[in-house]
């Protein structure tokens, strides 16, 4: 199943400034770059359209909120990215927001006494819930992991984020994380970059099968994905240099004979394919619920540049 997220993604220095605005400009971004290309690319939002986009043989377009300082602390914002087709939110990019620590965050001091989530931050992954919108762990602290874990309903996701057993970032899931990412249900997907593979600028296409490889020991096959993240990264492992390069890491998992096309089926795609149906599915159960949105309102973190703030 050929399909990708493109990420919404804005930096840190916008937030509490016009990181919304900039976010609305970078969905309407990908929105056009779907409908340039639509000889090659088509937008979705669900897993019928994933299904559908994989039949006609073109590549389905998803698309990711990189970081909880986009909303702006609003949920109505977060509604609104859901309205424009966004069906994932990394609940931080690499700086706090006042409802979340990111794994920059989990060396200051601070970490010892700050929650992962903040109440307001529960009712984010809440309403994610209640949307049909996938929770992604990538670039939150481990406290903030354990958190959400313990908050969500439905599955999450580790959209680009690899083993920190293997190479102890900040940015890499802890066993511990991965045993409760497989209770939940959820995949951690490897990243390409090679200082979350081997913690150096020089990786090879065999370190991160090494990764793969832990994440299936730990987690079970059914919570490993691939999650590349080519356009955010400026070292690539050697064999692994651009999409081209996939079917090379495929076919070298096919050669351990403890891999079988099944496996790397769900490594391909299935997997997350069946973590977005059972999002799906906690969101029609919601719905037939009348669980009603979240309404919960966080004060903006910085008053002097909002209207009707004291």
């Amino acid at each position: 199943c050929s399909f990708q997220f493109w990420s919404a993604y804005v930096p840190c220095g916008a937030a509490q400034l016009n990181a919304v605005q900039l976010s609305l400009e970078q969905i309407d971004v990908i929105r056009r770059l779907a409908e340039m290309n639509a000889q090659h690319l088509t937008l979705v939002t669900s897993v019928k359209g994933l299904i559908e986009a994989h039949r006609e043989g073109k590549i389905a377009s998803l698309i990711g909120v990189e970081g909880g300082h986009s909303l702006g602390n609003s949920l109505g914002v977060l509604r609104t990215f859901y309205g424009l087709g966004a069906r994932y939110l990394t609940l931080t990019h690499a700086c706090d927001t006042s409802w979340a620590v990111c794994s920059v965050g989990e060396t200051n001091n601070t970490q010892d006494s700050t929650p992962g989530l903040s109440e307001f931050g529960k009712a984010v992954v809440r309403e994610l819930n209640r949307l049909g919108m996938l929770v992604d762990l990538s670039h939150v602290s481990t406290r903030t992991m354990r958190a959400a874990l313990q908050t969500t309903r439905a599955p999450v996701i580790f959209s680009h984020s690899a083993a920190r057993a293997l190479c102890n970032s900040t940015r890499n899931v802890p066993d511990d994380v991965l045993r409760n990412l497989a209770k939940n249900g959820g995949v951690a997907m490897v990243p390409f970059y090679t200082y979350f593979i081997t913690c150096n600028s020089t990786a090879t296409i065999k370190d991160v099968i090494a990764h793969i490889n832990h994440i299936r020991k730990v987690a079970g096959i059914d919570h490993v994905g691939i999650g590349a993240g080519f356009d955010g990264i400026n070292f690539t492992p050697t064999g692994l240099e651009d999409v081209s390069r996939y079917p090379q890491l495929l076919a070298t998992l096919l050669e351990d004979p403890t891999w079988t096309e099944e496996d790397i089926k769900k490594l391909a795609g299935l997997n997350l394919l069946r973590v977005f149906a059972k999002v799906e599915q906690v969101r029609d159960e919601w719905h037939r619920a009348a669980v009603l949105p979240v309404e919960k309102i966080s004060p903006p973190d910085n008053s002097a540049c909002v209207y009707g703030a004291s």
